[in-house]
């Protein structure tokens, strides 16, 4: 029998150190490609104050980018430390992509992050700006195969499992590399590091103009973050719904669950803007007509099945992995009996249903009807907690819409700096951009329960058979490693911020071999 506590606290483990390295990632991703903007300026037009800007903003990214690769590393090695079986089950699969990131993406990121901060007296200025590029490149790369990594565990395809082996094997490495949630992952997921990037220029810069220091970095930031940050939040609206629809597609639980629908609706179903999701049925509820139905399938006519029906189909789905599960053990027993590979081979893409009876019992072929039930009502993962999360990551979304058109709209009319109002709203919004990725990755990642990949493996399955006191040491261990690291992070990002960018660019430009132009210098030939 499967011990549930030590399933759990590794869930919460992975998921304590997860939500903690995603603090920050999409600052990395955001701060690179605004580097690249503004230095982007500076070649063009030659103002120091654009170089002053890139090296400002940098030295925070560097900051964050270090933390994040501290944070980042661990998680990896919790796969084979925590989720044992997991790496066994589909390693060959999931850790291609893995393997891709490193050599192609974190290697380049990490060599060019040297050239940015080195290279400023010794490549031309060209050559700076084009290594610039390729550090917001290599962020993004880097993005792209942890998200394909991610995006096959909530829709596998491209692979096939092996009864020889016991192992899931890719047949297909193109399919997993296009694969459409993973690709409508991407790109929803950089767009929001794109908007954490430009709140934060954003918000600092407010800082500065309330304290009434380095006005004129402060303005030209606030104006490239206005214009960035609304781009990408109507771009992240957009992109959303591109993943929305591929959810549909292939998670149809999860999006039951986001929007408490018990039961299939009739087509184009309705929105449920509140409710108070019950166990199968909701108290009380307020609906937008059609709206769901024509987000989520763009048609008129495309039916969402309810939770209800969908635990319907995981029972007859649980049967039919049954047949699968007695045809891999006869494979086992005997290799050469071409009977049993011939049912395995029609049913095996069922078999991790199946599986999910192993909660319950190990001789999964003489599951009762009893047992089936309640393993087809294990499909469904945490109504409440996901109905909300969804629901607080939209709000903040559409918020941070409405206050970067205001930002754009009075940067643009150079009247920015005189709305105090404003520059105080944007320095308290500042956590909003990470509030709406932590939920909306609590959404990816919860809404997939009870699998590790969907439909494959579910995660009980997956978990190393650790005892609960080496859980709950190496737990408290993370916990008090990252919280330390959040701390000297926010620490450092704090002493940078208040220094300013005259003290921190005086001291990388001495590092760098290169001479710094006094502010005030450089800054009264820009205000003519």
């Amino acid at each position: 029998m499967i011990d549930m506590t030590v399933v759990e606290l590794s869930r919460l483990q992975f998921a304590a150190t997860a939500m903690y390295h995603f603090l920050f990632v999409p600052l990395t991703l955001g701060l690179s490609f605004m580097m690249a903007i503004m230095e982007s300026v500076y070649v063009m037009t030659g103002r120091e104050v654009w170089r002053r800007m890139t090296l400002y903003w940098g030295t925070l990214f560097g900051i964050n980018f270090a933390m994040g690769v501290a944070t980042g590393i661990v998680m990896e090695f919790q796969f084979g430390m925590n989720w044992s079986y997991y790496s066994h089950y589909v390693g060959d699969v999931f850790g291609a992509p893995l393997a891709i990131e490193g050599l192609m993406a974190f290697f380049l990121e990490a060599t060019f992050i040297g050239l940015f901060f080195f290279g400023w007296d010794r490549l031309s200025k060209v050559g700076h700006l084009v290594v610039t590029w390729l550090v917001a490149l290599g962020a993004n790369f880097s993005a792209l195969w942890i998200l394909i990594a991610n995006g096959w565990m909530q829709n596998p395809v491209g692979a096939t499992f092996n009864p020889d082996t016991m192992r899931m094997e890719i047949t297909d490495f193109m399919a997993v590399v296009f694969n459409p949630v993973a690709q409508a992952k991407f790109v929803h997921t950089v767009s929001a590091g794109y908007v954490t990037g430009a709140m934060f220029v954003l918000s600092i810069s407010a800082w500065f103009l309330l304290r009434g220091r380095h006005v004129d970095l402060a303005k030209r930031s606030i104006a490239v973050a206005a214009s960035f940050g609304l781009a990408s939040s109507l771009s992240v609206v957009v992109l959303g719904d591109e993943s929305g629809y591929a959810a549909t597609e292939h998670q149809k639980m999860k999006i039951a669950a986001m929007e408490a629908m018990w039961h299939t609706e009739p087509a184009p179903a309705g929105f449920n803007l509140f409710a108070v999701p019950g166990d199968k049925e909701n108290s009380f509820e307020v609906q937008i007509p059609y709206a769901l139905g024509l987000m989520a399938t763009r048609s008129l006519s495309g039916e969402i099945p309810g939770i209800l029906d969908l635990i319907e189909s995981a029972g007859q789905r649980i049967r039919n992995g049954i047949v699968a599960y007695e045809a891999l053990q006869r494979i086992r027993a005997d290799g050469a009996d071409t009977a049993a590979r011939e049912t395995f081979s029609a049913g095996w893409r069922d078999l991790g249903y199946a599986l999910l009876l192993k909660r319950y019992r190990d001789d999964v072929e003489n599951a009762t009807q009893e047992e089936i039930t309640q393993a087809a009502f294990d499909t469904v993962p945490g109504v409440a907690p996901l109905f909300w999360s969804f629901r607080l990551m939209v709000a903040c979304g559409l918020y941070l819409i409405v206050f970067f058109a205001v930002a754009f709209v009075l940067a643009s009319r150079h009247r920015i700096g005189k709305n105090r109002t404003l520059l105080w709203i944007a320095l308290l919004s500042l956590p909003t951009p990470w509030i709406a990725i932590e939920a909306g990755w609590f959404i990816a990642e919860y809404g997939r329960q009870p699998w590790a990949v969907e439909g494959v493996l579910p995660t009980f399955y997956a978990a190393s058979g650790l005892s609960l006191t080496d859980l709950a040491i190496s737990l408290a261990f993370f916990l008090t490693v990252y919280t330390t690291l959040a701390v000297v992070m926010v620490f450092l990002m704090l002493k940078v911020i208040k220094a300013g960018p005259s003290k921190t660019n005086a001291l990388l430009d001495g590092i760098g071999g290169s001479r710094t132009i006094p502010e005030g210098a450089a800054a009264a030939p820009e205000t003519r």
